[in-house]
């Protein structure tokens, strides 16, 4: 990403968009030197989530300044229970 403050302001735009990416709790949000930033967000339909987020994604993603070729995405597919 360009610059993480103004990333920052403009994904808070976005509440209605993660309604629709099925997201069903608080996203929580790490902010790093060099304007790297990881999310994690738990959705209910992973299938929705990521259709919606390859059709309406980059716009809300260049809107923010975000570098599209710099996205990566983890699925959480294994637990640990203590």
């Amino acid at each position: 990403m360009e610059d993480s403050a103004k990333w920052k302001e403009g994904f808070r735009t976005h509440g209605e968009l993660f309604k629709r990416l099925t997201c069903v709790s608080p996203i929580h949000i790490s902010i790093q030197e060099g304007n790297q930033v990881a999310l994690f967000s738990d959705v209910e339909n992973l299938d929705t989530y990521m259709k919606i987020l390859e059709t309406e994604g980059p716009a809300a993603m260049a809107n923010d300044g975000v570098i599209k070729d710099t996205v990566k995405i983890f699925v959480m597919d294994k637990e640990f229970h203590f």
